[in-house]
């Protein structure tokens, strides 16, 4: 995933937890926040402590950014969005979580018609 993709500054992750809208499933949260000046979408992504090492957070962050990218098409742009990993990702694997992702992102309404 491109670096424009990405949200990393914490008054970002902030403006988007106050101002955005969010929705979860047992998996994950996703806040999402509009912003009409960007040409694209794009994602912060939060896996605490409290899911494991840091091996396995970054593996988990390693799928969600994988599922973002192949999902890039289909997901609608001028969105920040900001996925936080709840308990149960530590046990799945890319398919599962991408697959949560997908149910996720139909619930919000933020694909591409």
């Amino acid at each position: 995933m491109k670096k424009a993709y990405r949200v990393k500054k914490n008054e970002e992750f902030q403006q988007i937890f106050k101002d955005g809208h969010s929705f979860a499933n047992r998996q994950l949260v996703i806040y999402a926040l509009k912003k009409e000046e960007q040409s694209h979408f794009r994602v912060g992504l939060s896996v605490g402590k409290k899911i494991g090492n840091a091996v396995l957070r970054n593996q988990i962050k390693r799928y969600l950014r994988q599922a973002f990218t192949d999902l890039e098409s289909d997901i609608k742009p001028n969105y920040d969005y900001v996925i936080i990993a709840r308990m149960p990702t530590r046990n799945m694997g890319y398919y599962e979580i991408k697959s949560s992702l997908n149910h996720l992102l139909k619930k919000t309404k933020k694909f591409r018609q």
